[in-house]
């Protein structure tokens, strides 16, 4: 027996269903990492940029399948930290 993907489920008891098997033939590369953001975000930012600026922002954003907001915040947390 070869690998499985992960099929589309229509219900929540689908998935819960589907989770109570054996999962160990799975095939994991069909999954993307999905980073955890664990501090609260109470300061806010308001900023004024060219608007063909923003646009190539959330085209990147988009690329790496997260929202524009957290891609800005992503790039500013790897400037700070020296990454």
């Amino acid at each position: 027996m070869g690998v499985r993907k992960v099929p589309h489920f229509k219900s929540d008891e689908e998935a819960a269903q589907f989770l109570e098997q054996d999962l160990s033939d799975l095939d994991f590369s069909q999954f993307k990492p999905s980073p955890f953001e664990y501090h609260p975000k109470a300061a806010q930012l308001n900023m004024r940029i060219p608007e063909a600026l923003l646009d190539a922002v959330k085209s990147k954003a988009k690329e790496q399948g997260i929202p524009y907001t957290r891609y800005i915040r992503q790039l500013l947390e790897h400037d700070i930290s020296g990454r």
